[in-house]
């Protein structure tokens, strides 16, 4: 299937090809057919529009309703008084977010970079937001799977060990509670890890997850409180058909989906994932323009099992080798141009399913489900657990869901947050790869606090669009 449609061009209005959010397919593996994973609250009826062609006008327009453009959405709605629309051709969390395993982690990222200081505030936001839904009487655990669990940097070998005791004493030096545990101390925290003498582990207490289902559905509930003032509405069901420049200025002054013209008179927002970058590359090549945005897909493979007892996880958990997460030496030939990796991830989520992974491939815009892929899942996985490895996947056929989706991948790892040069008026926010839901609040914050012009409370320009013209450029220079 061609994920990017096709490119549409008519006389007043300049076309693009774009993919919006798909909803992440979940497997049963008994059957092999794609399952819902569960009613979606967001039907076409929560639009509270018409199905007639009309245009209407807002000050904010956003295209995609993934977990980074509904807290860019939510972020204007409280911090402004501005109005915005919200477009995806399926519905909120049908993309990578909600393929995704929950975990609001620092443990893999590195004090003193941008993707630190940005996850950092995130953190601090969601944080905030959880005791907030506290202080209202609401239980954060049931309005977004919020747990605050820990996380455990696994490492099996003496340099793993050696990298994990630098990498505890840089988290203290930038002010994030972390402890080094020795192999004895391991064992104590996760009896069923296995453990020897080269075992360690670097331990962050503070550290949360939560269920993306959950929290879009909360975000996107207190959006639609918006909507009896004229501030929201959420375009869902709705392909965009084009962009519509205006002659006089140049700006984009309007995205047109297939059953409206949404007028935008600040700024419009591309949070469309890993489809954001022939989004803007096609769009600028039919303006004879030229804007190359690298978001390439990468995609994931994570295993859920559901009613698991036989497993005791007290922490989130996730192996040192996932910091920079090297393709795999022992892959079969065939997977080797494919660059997939494989590491060990576990979670226990807010129902008790336990979530494993993690692959990481490029295969462009496939979804299909590939039984190789999870079988190096749990194999890796079993290397960790005896008691997992105890079991065959068949055993577990009829508990077993496989969750697959496309990360919005950056080969310097930096997400592209801020304006879109030439286009004054477009602001990309894309490129989070696998910390959407860990950056997503941060990014919000980021993105309105641009288009409002108030100072930044994190640096944006380590995530500046123009950036990726730098580094084109000079890729051409040494060519």
């Amino acid at each position: 299937m061609d994920w990017t449609g096709a490119i549409i061009m008519e006389p007043v209005f300049i076309g693009f090809r774009i993919s919006a959010l798909m909803q992440p397919p979940i497997h049963s593996i008994a059957s092999n057919n794609i399952m819902a994973s569960s009613p979606s609250p967001f039907s076409p009826n929560d639009n509270q529009l018409s199905s007639a062609s009309h245009s209407q006008t807002f000050d904010v327009v956003i295209v995609g309703a993934g977990i980074i453009g509904l807290t860019i959405a939510r972020q204007f709605l409280i911090g402004s008084d501005l109005s915005v629309a919200i477009i995806d051709k399926s519905v909120p969390c049908s993309g990578a977010t909600g393929a995704g395993q929950g975990y609001l982690w620092m443990a893999h990222k590195t004090p003193g970079t941008a993707t630190w200081d940005l996850t950092w505030r995130s953190h601090q936001l969601w944080k905030l937001l959880a005791n907030s839904l506290q202080e209202q009487g609401l239980n954060p655990l049931v309005e977004l799977g919020w747990k605050k669990t820990g996380s455990l940097l696994v490492g099996r070998s003496q340099d793993e060990s050696d990298m994990l005791k630098g990498r505890v004493k840089q988290f203290n030096e930038a002010g994030l509670k972390a402890e080094y545990l020795c192999s004895s101390d391991l064992i104590k925290q996760e009896p069923d890890l296995l453990v020897d003498k080269d075992s360690a582990a670097a331990f962050l207490p503070d550290d949360c997850q939560l269920d993306a289902h959950l929290t879009v559905a909360h975000i996107e509930k207190a959006n639609r409180n918006f909507a009896s003032k004229g501030r929201y509405a959420g375009f869902y069901n709705e392909p965009v058909k084009c962009f519509i420049r205006s002659d006089s200025n140049g700006e984009v002054k309007a995205v047109q989906t297939f059953k409206n013209t949404l007028y935008s008179k600040k700024a419009i927002i591309v949070a469309a994932g890993c489809w954001s970058g022939c989004l803007i590359q096609d769009l600028f090549r039919n303006w004879g323009m030229e804007l190359d945005v690298p978001v390439k897909p990468r995609k994931g493979h994570l295993l859920e099992l559901q009613n698991v007892n036989f497993l005791q996880l007290n922490h989130g958990l996730m192996e040192a080798g996932y910091v920079d997460h090297a393709t795999m030496p022992d892959l079969e030939s065939s997977d080797h141009g494919r660059d997939l990796s494989v590491s060990m991830t576990a979670t226990v989520d807010a129902t008790g399913n336990l979530l494993i992974g993690s692959s990481r491939e490029f295969v462009g815009f496939n979804t299909d489900l590939n039984e190789s892929v999870v079988s190096h899942i749990w194999k890796r996985v079993g290397e960790f657990f005896p008691k997992l490895k105890k079991l065959s996947l068949s055993d577990l056929s009829a508990s077993r869901k496989v969750r697959i989706g496309l990360r919005p991948y950056m080969a310097d790892g930096k997400p592209v947050i801020g304006p879109v040069p030439g286009l004054s008026n477009v602001y990309l926010a894309a490129g989070h790869e696998g910390g959407g839901l860990s950056m997503a609040l941060g990014t919000a914050e980021m993105v309105v606090d641009m288009v409002l012009g108030y100072p930044g409370k994190v640096d944006s320009t380590p995530f500046a669009v123009h950036r990726v013209l730098d580094q084109m450029h000079a890729t051409q220079g040494k060519s």
